[in-house]
């Protein structure tokens, strides 16, 4: 007796006989002439060391012994079918996870819509995003620890590792409480907003510092009063309670302000736009992106409205 020889094709057969109850239907079924099939039941009732079925007059029943083969065969059946159908799944990019990571701006204008449009096709597909600054971005990212990011090439990492693609670049805006002494205004001037309470990233971040540069570019100094956070939600928190001002993406504030969420925060206008540099979609040249990281990736890109190219092609 040897059942851990038992293969596949013989469990089937056992499933096919029990089914149709005729060994002749049960080779139609798995397109088998009746002599492969007998024979192959033979070799089977060889492993297990007893008859699976009763030949009787109307037909063939599992014998005690046969019931129970059949009851586990029917399992291993069930997974296989299983195992055949997640790994379509994953080939296709269906199911499978995938982590990826970006900055503020994209992270909302991109990432959540594309998001969106992969789980309507495959809702258990396992996607997680981290939103954090350009330079961690890149680390993980080449650390292997993302399968893509949105987020600006830095000086310290070494652009011909990655696949790029040019997205966008952000605007900067000014946001502040709606009721704040400044709103009703048709435009501010940076040399009022000098004198205002602010709340701004840590330094170093671009929107930060394209603000900063804001200011220098008119020949003014950086604002006095600054309460310095990384904290988006301590940031809304800060401005639902006091004057101050915080420059965000452009994105942010369009979320925060507009419906549905309309969180009572407006943006307060200046003369002339404040813009961060560019970000791009970087994915390892070394590292293939799986088939539900492609499809993510795609579907981001497809926003962009332009094709992907590594980093020679700049």
């Amino acid at each position: 007796m040897s059942i851990r020889a038992l293969k596949p094709p013989q469990l089937r057969l056992i499933h096919e006989i029990a089914l149709h109850g005729q060994l002749q239907m049960a080779a139609e079924a798995l397109a088998m002439t009746q002599p492969a099939a007998s024979r192959m039941l033979a070799e089977a009732e060889r492993h297990v060391g007893a008859a699976l079925f009763l030949r009787q007059p109307k037909g063939m029943e599992p014998t005690e012994i046969g019931t129970a083969v059949l009851r586990r065969a029917r399992v291993i059946l069930r997974e296989m079918a299983s195992i055949e159908s997640d790994v379509r799944a994953l080939r296709g990019g269906y199911a499978g996870s995938v982590r990826v990571g970006a900055v503020t701006g994209p992270a909302i204008s991109y990432l959540v819509s594309a998001i969106r449009q992969i789980k309507e096709e495959s809702p258990g597909a396992d996607i997680t995003v981290d939103v954090m600054p350009s330079r961690d971005l890149l680390m993980q990212l080449s650390g292997g620890e993302m399968d893509f990011v949105l987020g600006r090439i830095l000086p310290e990492f070494d652009s011909d590792a990655f696949n790029i693609l040019p997205m966008s670049d952000e605007k900067v805006a000014l946001m502040a409480r709606a009721d704040h002494p400044l709103a009703r205004a048709r435009l501010v001037t940076l040399t009022e907003l000098a004198g205002q309470e602010w709340i701004m990233q840590q330094r170093g971040a671009p929107i930060r510092e394209a603000t900063l540069a804001a200011f220098a570019g008119v020949g003014l100094s950086e604002p006095d009063n600054i309460v310095n956070s990384p904290s988006l939600l301590l940031t809304i928190a800060y401005l639902a309670q006091t004057n101050a001002i915080t420059p965000v993406s452009q994105e942010v504030a369009e979320l925060l302000i507009r419906p549905p969420v309309g969180a009572g925060f407006t943006i307060i206008p200046t003369p002339q736009p404040i813009r961060v540099s560019p970000y791009f979609l970087l994915d390892l040249k070394r590292r293939p992106l799986s088939p539900l990281a492609k499809r993510l990736r795609d579907a981001v890109a497809q926003m962009s409205r332009s094709p992907i190219r590594n980093a020679d092609a700049r």
